[in-house]
């Protein structure tokens, strides 16, 4: 049996159970085994096995009977226990029950008892109190107090109970037969009062938390109490400002009050609210004072720079002190603190800022002038300046008298990045210090400063003058155009990052945004004028040369036979100046301003030479040296990077071989691609430059 329990292994397959047993048995291998394969002995041994599990199974089958009966014994058993205990507890919780009702009834006589005893104690108390004040009273009706309670020093505290409460008799008792008593008992009120205060004074300097707040909790029903606060204040103060720096002296002096005041007194909140009214009112307020008065009236920019400095460090210490408990409104109530030091300053604040404002402006641009020995001319406004510019930009023509810069541009970044400077400190002035509801109109005031004296009396002004120039020949007016263009980006920067947060919700914003729309506006035009007007004189330092050094000997050589050159030397000269003008425009402008500038100069260009070779007659050699010329200009014009602009110079190419080609082949290069859209005159036109034009025989193949 027990072999055959080996036999169970967990988890039980019944196949893996017969191979098993099969192994285990002699005989049970295969044929190929070292012992024969015995059937007969494995049938025998399966049958074996079969009887052995059958005994087994009837064995464990009784001992499952027997675990059955046991178990249903023992819940019967359970049950019949359960049930004892239920009855029990029912039984229990009766008895609680009656135990409840009994206990409430305890208390309620006993509460009813302790009522009784209050309604006949209270009266007993009030008048053994009233005994006891009678007694003290006839003391001062006496003239001679004689209680332990008025001669001992160290029961200053059930004196001052006493006496405040005679006080408060007195009140009520007629003068003319009680003046005397009274007398006395508002001075013996007095006098601890005094000696109260005076404890209070030595247990603070002491540093004795629990005796200041024992002394303190009975001052807080006499009429000194307030005294005693504004004591403990001064006392506080005494030392504190040691530092150089007030604002930080104050912070930490309310961050130690403010651990210390909730230990002394019942009304923490209304004392450290004091302490802070008394700083700024008088501390802080004499300290802004002294700052401020005395450059007032002499130094606009010390004045602006201390107000503000003051007032900011003002506004962080309040932030400082919000994150004390002071009353329900602190905000409100520090912000009256800050005005009231402040509004003398603040009313008048913006006046200060832009009369400063205008005069440094003024005094840095004229500075500027006088180290450039320049005089500034004044320029006109108004109608009469509108209509010349009017003028102007139809006619192309100077208006006014002439100026001679000597190429000097009129502009300066460092006298742009000083009215900047100054316009942004202005700004962030203005932000602090303006009233919300003001602070959009002021900003807008300032930036009318900003306009005034960058846009009109400094870029303005270098345009106007670059426009009047008489020698405008040496196209410095590209260099104005550059620094122009650095300027605007600058201007605009700061109207993005220091003006529009301020107007960002007013209606001054779309005031403030037409100006500017309309200030960049006027210079665009003016800027506009100026390159046409450099676009002109570049194309006429192009003609110069070209008439200085283009020969007609050029393209109708005396020796066709011996030519030497690759192309003529005005199309060499004219190429190295138009490559330098091209470099130029790029680097004074940016975006898309430099294409629509190259391709006005690049059509003009294509329209000089196109009229310059117009002028000539070609024998075929020249005609060679025409289009070696063209090609010289259509690689110039490459450098463009303006596909019209290269298109046309191909174009021109394609008529210059009309100067070359064999009469035969007039008419199929005249219908190629680059020539079939082009009108028939202009075809002509070149055709007849051709020294072999008036040959019958040409006149004949291109009739």
């Amino acid at each position: 049996m027990a072999t055959t329990a080996e036999l169970f292994e967990e988890p039980f397959v019944a196949d893996e159970y017969i191979e098993r047993l099969v192994w285990r048995t002699p005989g049970g291998g295969s044929r190929g085994g070292p012992e024969a394969f015995d059937p007969k002995r494995l049938l025998e041994e399966f049958v074996n096995h079969i009887q052995e599990l059958q005994i087994m199974d009837e064995r464990i089958q009784r001992k499952v009977e027997k675990l059955e009966q046991q178990c249903q014994k023992e819940a019967k058993e359970f049950a019949k226990k359960v049930q004892e205990l239920q009855k029990s507890n029912q039984v229990a919780f009766q008895h609680f029950q009656e135990l409840d009702e009994h206990i409430s009834y305890v208390a309620t006589k006993v509460c009813h008892l302790g009522d009784q005893l209050e309604g006949v104690n209270t009266p007993r108390q009030r008048a053994v109190e009233a005994q006891k004040l009678m007694k003290y009273f006839n003391e001062f009706l006496d003239g001679e107090l004689k209680s332990d309670v008025f001669t001992n020093s160290e029961k200053i505290k059930e004196a001052a109970d006493i006496i405040q409460k005679l006080h408060l008799i007195a009140q009520e008792l007629p003068f003319d037969r009680f003046s005397e008593v009274k007398s006395k008992i508002a001075s013996k009120y007095h006098d601890l009062e005094c000696q109260l205060i005076q404890e209070f004074t030595s247990a603070q300097r002491r540093g004795e938390i629990s005796r200041m707040r024992e002394v303190a909790a009975v001052l807080l029903h006499f009429k000194g109490y307030s005294h005693c606060v504004d004591v403990y204040i001064k006392q506080c103060q005494e030392g504190a400002y040691l530092r150089n720096d007030i604002f930080e002296d104050a912070g930490i002096l309310c961050q130690r009050v403010n651990k210390q005041v909730g230990d002394i007194f019942s009304n923490p909140e209304t004392v450290l609210a004091k302490l802070i009214q008394n700083v700024f009112e008088i501390k802080l307020q004499s300290f802004v004072k002294e700052q401020l008065e005395e450059c007032r009236k002499s130094d606009a920019e010390q004045y602006l720079k201390n107000l503000y400095d003051l007032y900011t460090r003002t506004t962080n210490l309040s932030s400082k002190l919000m994150e004390f408990n002071l009353g329900t409104d602190k905000q409100t109530f520090l912000s009256k603190l800050i005005k009231s030091i402040f509004i003398s300053y603040l009313e008048n604040y913006i006046e200060v800022e832009t009369g400063y404002l205008k005069s440094r402006s003024a005094m840095i641009l004229q500075r500027y002038y006088d180290s450039k020995n320049h005089q500034k001319r004044s320029i006109g406004t108004g109608g009469i300046q509108d209509l010349k510019e009017r003028i102007r930009q139809r006619t192309n023509l100077p208006l006014g008298p002439s100026i001679d810069t000597h190429g000097e541009t009129f502009l300066s970044q460092e006298v742009v990045v000083n009215l900047l400077q100054e316009t942004k400190q202005a700004f962030e002035r203005c932000h602090r210090l303006s009233d919300p509801s003001d602070l959009p109109r002021n900003a807008f005031r300032i930036f009318t400063i900003l306009v005034e004296f960058l846009c009109i009396e400094h870029i303005d002004y270098a345009l106007e003058t670059g426009l009047a120039d008489s020698r405008n020949a040496n196209l410095y007016f590209l260099d104005v155009v550059q620094q122009a263009n650095t300027i605007f980006h600058l201007f605009d920067k700061q109207f993005n990052d220091h003006l529009m947060p301020l107007i960002s919700s007013s209606p001054k914003l779309s005031e403030c945004l037409q100006k500017k729309k309309e200030i960049i506006e006027q210079m665009e035009m003016k800027l506009d004028t100026g390159i046409d007007r450099t676009l002109n004189c570049m194309i006429g330092q192009m003609k110069h040369i070209l008439a200085a050094e283009q020969k007609k000997t050029d393209f109708k050589p005396e020796d066709e036979n011996n030519v030497l050159i690759q192309y003529t030397n005005a199309c060499v000269k004219v190429c190295a100046y138009v490559r330098k003008q091209v470099e130029k425009i790029k680097n004074s402008m940016d975006g898309k301003n430099v294409d629509t500038v190259l391709m006005e100069l690049g059509v003009r260009f294509h329209r000089l030479i196109y009229e310059h070779l117009q002028q000539y007659s070609y024998s075929c050699m020249g005609g060679m040296l025409a289009i070696c010329d063209v090609a010289e200009y259509r690689k110039c014009a490459k450098d463009f990077k303006i596909p019209m602009v290269l298109h046309l110079f191909d174009t021109l190419h394609a008529l210059c071989n009309l100067l070359v080609v064999a009469p035969d082949n007039l008419k199929q290069v005249c219908s190629g691609e680059q020539l079939a859209n082009l009108d028939k005159n202009i075809l002509h036109s070149f055709v007849q430059l051709r020294a072999d034009y008036r040959s019958a025989r040409l006149a004949r193949h291109f009739s």
